[in-house]
């Protein structure tokens, strides 16, 4: 019997018809397997994960291959964006037993959850040097039958050694100049001169790291740092990584050059890229970067928002090809004739502006859209009547499947791009859009103790628990929110899931972070990463919101709090700068202050409206800012700040000192760095 039909993961959802006895991640399930005496096998996957869905394909809906796993054992598929802490700590058992990792992962377990063999895709019949799925399961239930005491030798070191790798905390001193002059160092080593980005291919956008390098300049004025930073948006956005019609990021670039993407598009790469393209424009006033900051801003809204307000997950890779056939890149890519069809005498120009060949940059002769040419591009309209007729074509394609699983953490970051970037280029209705998913995570995933839940889809809360990257990134986003729209329910709603932090999160010691709650489910160990992967981990994420939280509030636990957690960057930073760039980020901001923003005049006079968006557009990392009426109580920056002989007046501070309130905007701009005057 299969158990995933009533499940909120689409990712499960779509095994719900498979002829495998799928029972979700449960204690049942491991019941089911002592009872019955058999091994746990444990399938890890995503709803956009291409690899997945062959393997589905190949494996999971062959009647004969689920027939034999039925027999011999209970089979667990769990989707890693709704089970992040199952993900982590089983993919840590695969990449120190084969030195690797990915999606699909394939482990093997004892009915007491100990992994014991482990893999990722397994194809349906051996292949480049890959043992065949059945021939996998057939091995793996003799070591069990035949075997048993090897088998729990296995799985017994297995955990031992999960136990023994405590990570090894940095210490409670904060990073300071010589640790981040040492990480940009170390990240001018690993840059690629020629093509932007760091290291080889595969290539991630590293929006993390781009966030440290603006930050670093905005503090020293390091031109090296800034010009990291700019050459890799701009070669990202010239590339195939980002879609030339409709806006948006694809998740990384097969190749060196950000040519041909892996196709599938998420919402924390968007996010995280829309807000990094706001603030390289915030720091240079680059037609570019404002350019492709509101173009993602406008795919996250157009393609990933639901009908409750939040944001879906992700769109496929995957999508029909037009003859039945789900093919990776179908929906995206060009051929010379498929842009004749549709564009006629304009075709030319296209296919020369968008870089599309007869050799074709992808498969079968097709080209992903890119922007090759920096000079001798022809008239302005002529290349928007094109990109809008290709655009028009595109939606008649089949569109890639959507992952309608709202993830609380990345919607957070979705609702700090979103409130900023409309608040720099005046769109309003960005910010609401932002706010609309803001009160889908208080309304759905907070419960009457402000507890976050993971997950919801269709607006029903998912049955798991929040990890710390979410209780961190919601308040990200809810503190963002407090500082353009000036509401304070939003930094009272960040305090409530910062509180949880400081209690169910932090080791009292020693100040480290754990990614899962004192009183979540016990797993075979309790995960704690504190390197940024796709995402800002939740230990600098948490670091980050509780330092921005101190500023705003004055609270001094939280800002004790981030400190102690900034020790693992000044251990991590200079080594492994590529993997802490939003702790990186952070630390930047705690050198700096960070400078807390106080702007207090009539709501509705244009003073006050500018002062306040002078403020929002300064470069000084990790600064805060509030606004309000002359005695707002809404926030605690506003306390005991009047006007200036009447009129609208900016207050800056930081380290318990602050400057002279001023009205005058080129004052305050001069005082916040950024050179966006517009």
């Amino acid at each position: 019997m299969n158990r995933l039909a009533h499940e909120t993961s689409p990712y499960l959802l779509q095994h719900a018809d498979n002829p495998v006895d799928w029972w979700p991640w449960s204690a049942e399930a491991f019941d089911e397997a002592r009872r019955r005496d058999v091994p746990v096998l444990l399938s890890v996957g995503y709803s956009s994960c291409h690899w997945c869905h062959v393997m589905a394909h190949e494996s999971f809906e062959d009647e004969a291959t689920a027939a034999y796993l039925n027999e011999h054992f209970v089979s667990v598929k769990v989707d890693r964006e709704e089970r992040p802490d199952v993900d982590a700590v089983y993919m840590e058992a695969v990449q120190a037993a084969t030195g690797q990792g990915g999606w699909p992962m394939t482990v093997f377990l004892t009915p007491d959850a100990e992994p014991f063999y482990f893999g990722t895709y397994f194809p349906p019949e051996p292949r480049h040097g890959m043992p065949a799925f059945r021939q996998v399961l057939e091995g793996v239930g003799s070591a069990w039958t035949d075997r048993r005491d090897e088998v729990a030798d296995v799985a017994g070191k297995i955990v031992r050694d999960l136990a023994g790798r405590e990570l090894n905390y940095g210490g409670t001193e904060v990073p300071g100049e010589e640790e981040l002059a040492g990480a940009l160092l170390g990240l001018t080593r690993e840059y690629d001169e020629q093509r932007g980005g760091f290291g080889g291919a595969p290539k991630f956008p590293p929006s993390m790291v781009i966030e440290f390098l603006l930050r670093h300049h905005a503090r020293t004025g390091s031109e090296g740092a800034l010009q990291m930073a700019r050459d890799t948006c701009e070669r990202m956005a010239r590339g195939g990584i980002y879609d030339q019609l409709g806006g948006g990021f694809a998740r990384y670039s097969v190749d060196r050059d950000w040519t041909v993407p892996h196709f599938e598009k998420m919402l924390y790469d968007n996010a995280l890229l829309c807000r990094v393209y706001a603030h390289l424009w915030r720091s240079t006033g680059s037609d570019l970067a404002r350019r492709v900051a509101l173009e993602t801003a406008d795919f996250m809204v157009r393609e990933l928002r639901t009908p409750e307000g939040g944001f879906a997950s992700a769109l496929d890779a995957d999508s029909d090809d037009g003859t039945g056939r789900h093919v990776e890149g179908a929906y995206y890519v060009w051929t010379p004739e498929q842009l004749r069809d549709v564009l006629g005498d304009d075709a030319e120009l296209a296919a020369r502006y968008f870089g599309v060949t007869e050799e074709g940059t992808f498969e079968e002769g097709a080209s992903v859209l890119q922007l090759p040419q920096r000079e001798g591009v022809s008239d302005a309209a002529r290349i928007a009547s094109v990109r809008e007729r290709l655009l028009a074509a595109r939606g008649e394609r089949p569109a890639p499947g959507r992952d309608d699983k709202v993830v609380a953490a990345w919607n957070g970051l979705a609702v700090a791009a979103l409130a900023e970037t409309g608040a720099y280029f005046g769109r309003p209705d960005l910010v609401e859009a932002a706010i609309g998913a803001a009160d889908l995570l208080v309304r759905v995933h907070l419960d009457d103790r402000a507890r976050l839940a993971r997950t919801s889809k269709d607006g029903r809360t998912g049955a798991h628990a929040g990890v710390l990257e979410d209780y961190a990134d919601v308040a990200e986003g809810f503190l963002a929110l407090a500082s353009v729209t000036g509401e304070g329910v939003w930094l009272e709603f960040a305090g409530f899931l910062l509180d949880h932090v400081l209690a169910q999160f932090t080791d009292a010691e020693s100040g480290a972070l754990y990614d899962t709650a004192a009183d979540a489910e016990r797993l075979i160990r309790r995960p704690q990463d504190p390197t940024d992967n796709a995402t800002p981990s939740g230990w600098s994420a948490a670091a980050g919101a509780l330092l921005s939280y101190a500023a705003q509030t004055g609270a001094e636990p939280h800002r004790t709090a981030a400190e102690r957690a900034l020790g693992v960057v000044k251990a991590l930073g200079p080594r492994a700068p590529r993997f802490v760039g939003w702790g990186l980020s952070v630390a930047e901001a705690l050198l700096d202050g960070p400078r807390e923003v106080a702007v207090v005049g009539p709501v509705d006079a244009e003073a006050t409206r500018t002062l306040h968006r002078t403020a929002l557009l300064g470069t000084a990392p990790g600064a805060v800012v509030a606004v309000g009426a002359p005695g707002s109580d809404e926030l605690p920056l506003l306390a005991d700040r009047p006007l200036l002989g009447g009129r609208p007046a900016a207050y800056v501070c930081r380290n318990f000192t602050c400057d002279a309130p001023t009205s005058d905007v080129e004052q305050l701009r001069e005082a916040l760095g950024g050179v966006v005057s517009d």
